[in-house]
């Protein structure tokens, strides 16, 4: 029996697992749906393009274990495309005693993660590797890289469509429904729905993951909360300030990161993201809001729960945002020459947040497989990175669910 195979979304997840599904059923049938006209049209074709090592991540986590067979995925699969890579290396940079103590962790799991040829630096090292930035001490990952993971997306597509994968593109699903033992799709393209039915479906939504479970009837929790991430971007002459990445060590208090520099493949160098509440699920900008996104947010008791705790760090957020001085003088911690003038505005993304019932952030992947349905619940950073990874996970999950049904 030939299997009628759906993927919903056309990031990198979503094109990876279409190609993964061919490549162990050369005979299926995939179709891959996506509502926009292009394929990485947001936070795959909007990220910053780090190929992540695995520094942060909790030994034996599903994020531990996928980045690092991502990795070696990727970094194979962009050799034998010739697609480029720069191995450009990472500092996190401490910038107090109590932030050279949180290394000695990430370095322990780091190295547990099997992530290669992490060192701790002193100040003296750190100014070797990167002259301008200050600090009083760095982890050091030499073998992290960056990549045009919009680039990887396209032949990951190139791929599929070989191998026979039908690319629809400008084709979305409004509703998710079953028919016997199939799963039926309610497809809106150019101004008319047509149900198409599968023997299985996978939806690799991104920000819209929460809206396509409830539609297949999954559970209303993680819901998804979209935080806007905006950048700045070094002047040309000012790019030679950094060699590599530039990042601060992580604070277990916050909810994110905060500003680093990343450089890019293109040349061009990062300075950001800040993390503000997007006013539309794909809000770009301030000026893009949607009124039935933001009801959501406001009904939601789990946005309501994290801000109580969080909201300190919003208000910071939000002034970053409105002042280019605030923002600089972030980045200028860890890179003093910065001068206010020395950056433009740069592009900006949003980070699908998935947040559980009590407001705690979904920190893990989150894949949900339950009746011929494979949903990615969440797929937060390092997502790209283990999209190789993630599709030979959901590929597993989708062959054992064809071997229970022929028994």
């Amino acid at each position: 029996m030939t299997m009628r195979h759906a993927v919903i979304g056309g990031g990198i997840l979503g094109v990876a697992v279409a190609r993964e599904l061919l490549r162990r059923d050369p005979a299926a049938h995939v179709t891959l749906l996506e509502k926009e006209p292009e394929l990485a049209a947001h936070q795959t074709g909007r990220n910053s393009g780090v190929v992540h090592a695995g520094l942060y991540y909790e030994p034996g986590s599903a994020k531990a274990l996928m980045c690092r067979r991502g990795v070696a995925l990727l970094e194979a699969y962009c050799e034998e495309k010739d697609i480029r890579r720069v191995t450009c290396g990472k500092v996190l940079v401490a910038l107090d005693d109590d932030e050279r103590a949180r290394l000695a962790g990430i370095e322990r799991r780091a190295l547990a993660n099997g992530v290669p040829g992490v060192r701790i630096l002193s100040a003296a090292e750190l100014r070797e590797i990167e002259p301008h930035v200050a600090g009083i001490a760095a982890l050091h990952s030499p073998s992290t890289s960056i990549v045009d993971f919009a680039e990887v997306t396209r032949a990951l597509a190139a791929d599929a469509v070989a191998a026979g994968a039908s690319l629809r593109l400008g084709h979305e699903v409004t509703a998710i429904g079953r028919r016997g033992a199939e799963v039926v799709l309610a497809v809106a393209a150019g101004g008319s729905t047509t149900d198409i039915a599968f023997d299985h479906v996978v939806a690799c939504g991104g920000l819209q993951s929460d809206r396509l479970a409830a539609m297949a009837g999954d559970d209303p929790d993680p819901v998804i909360i979209p935080f806007r991430g905006e950048y700045y971007a070094l002047r040309p002459e000012r790019r030679s300030l950094v060699k590599g990445l530039v990042y601060p060590v992580p604070d277990p208090r916050y909810p994110f990161l905060g500003v680093h520099l990343t450089p890019r493949v293109d040349g061009e160098v990062l300075v950001g993201p800040n993390a503000v509440l997007a006013l539309a699920r794909e809000g770009y900008d301030w000026r893009t809001v949607s009124a039935h996104d933001l009801a959501q947010v406001a009904r939601s008791p789990a946005f309501w729960r994290f801000a109580r705790h969080h909201w300190r760090t919003g208000v910071r957020e939000t002034a970053g945002s409105l002042s280019r001085r605030r923002f600089v003088a972030a980045a200028r911690a860890y890179l003093p020459e910065l001068a206010d003038d020395d950056v433009v505005p740069g592009r900006a993304g949003v980070r699908a947040q998935a947040l559980d019932r009590d407001g705690g952030l979904v920190d893990d992947f989150r894949i949900t497989a339950r009746e011929r349905l494979v949903i990615l619940r969440n797929a937060p950073s390092p997502a790209a990175t283990s999209a190789l990874a993630i599709a030979e996970h959901v590929g597993s999950l989708v062959a054992a669910s064809t071997r229970t049904e022929d028994l």
